[in-house]
């Protein structure tokens, strides 16, 4: 996320995956922020998520969001 303000702690996110030639990468949509990118072998089903924090340090700001683990037994609790 570039910009303070975009998305608040508690927000019901909807997420998007791109992929690349050797990964995936999510964004929040629409276009309020996006992942690093994720190996084949922690793909990511859940498409919905709940913001539980956000930091900011030197490089930006950083969106921790949880999925419903049902949806999501590869990558656990923290997805974004």
């Amino acid at each position: 996320m570039e910009r303070e303000g975009l998305i608040r702690e508690g927000d019901h996110v909807r997420i998007t995956e791109g992929v690349l030639p050797s990964s995936y990468y999510y964004t929040i949509s629409p276009s309020l922020a996006m992942s690093g990118n994720f190996p084949f072998s922690e793909r990511l089903l859940a498409r919905e998520g709940d913001v539980t924090g956000i930091e900011q340090n030197e490089r930006g700001f950083y969106v921790r969001v949880a999925f419903d683990d049902n949806e999501n037994p590869s990558a656990g609790a923290d997805g974004l």
